[in-house]
């Protein structure tokens, strides 16, 4: 279980889209207290500010000025898969053929051991312990030279559940899992657009929400606005429980439910 932010603000914004993130992640800290982290653009490079340790202790004025730019994704981590230290800390960022890239996960890659068995065989280097960073090899290895396309040819050879957020240096994707197992939303703020994994980082921003982030869509934000697409057919739904039973603040709207209502006709 870990926690997942994006923001796209809209052209002359006067706030940082970092400063904006912080505040989402904030409102998810309880979705992992291990690690945090946040990765910006100015539409020119990403920069990126990640340590062990809470939102409010790790990311102060100073540091969150440091990561200017009109959009940004957060993440808090609570480790399900490698160790916990700093090197798994998320956003995980990457330059490669198509760009710089930084990348940050909720949910667990089943197959991420055997894939990454074949890679370091074919000599592959891995920075991290983490099963997220598969998806940035596969992404970077994917002979398409379009992004969409990219990313759905590497979430292609991965199973599991992941509702993720990528930025590039114009854009931030929301992409959930064809099964939809964890929860990723979208609301609107002010004309800027942000995603989070649960409806409480909108209400800590004064955002909107909008709608979930559908299974097996990928939803781009740019400064035109979010864009929906498909990656991959529909499938078995299969929704986490225990988002409603434990992980998710009361607060929170997730599945499209009230997680206070869910837990008090659960009794």
């Amino acid at each position: 279980m870990c926690g997942v932010f994006g923001a796209v603000l809209p052209p002359g914004s006067e706030t940082q889209a970092a400063a904006v993130a912080s505040l989402g992640l904030f409102a998810l800290q309880h979705r992992g207290q291990e690690s945090v982290g946040i990765a910006s653009t100015d539409g020119q490079r990403l920069r990126s500010h990640k340590a062990m340790g809470h939102v409010a202790e790790v990311f102060n004025e100073r540091v969150l000025q440091d990561l200017a730019g009109h959009a940004a994704i957060g993440h808090t981590r609570y480790s399900t898969a490698g160790d916990t230290n700093l090197k798994n800390a998320q956003p995980l960022s990457v330059s490669c053929q198509k760009g710089q890239v930084a990348l940050a996960h909720n949910g667990n890659l089943i197959n991420a051991a055997s894939i990454r068995r074949e890679l370091e065989a074919r000599g592959n280097i891995f920075q991290t312990t983490s099963d997220t960073e598969v998806i940035l090899h596969y992404f970077a290895r994917s002979r398409h030279s379009g992004i969409p396309e990219s990313i759905a040819d590497a979430l292609d050879r991965v199973a599991g559940a992941y509702s993720l957020v990528m930025l590039f240096n114009d854009s931030v994707y929301a992409i959930r899992d064809p099964r939809g197992f964890r929860p990723l939303c979208l609301g609107q703020l002010n004309g800027a657009y942000v995603v989070a994994s649960e409806t409480c980082a909108f209400d800590m921003i004064s955002a909107t929400y909008l709608r979930e982030i559908e299974p097996g869509e990928m939803v781009i934000l740019d400064q035109r606005g979010p864009t929906s697409l498909r990656f991959a057919p529909p499938a078995q739904p299969a929704q986490c429980i225990f988002e409603h039973v434990y992980f998710s603040r009361p607060d929170s709207t997730v599945f499209g439910r009230s997680v206070q209502s869910s837990r008090e006709m659960l009794g």
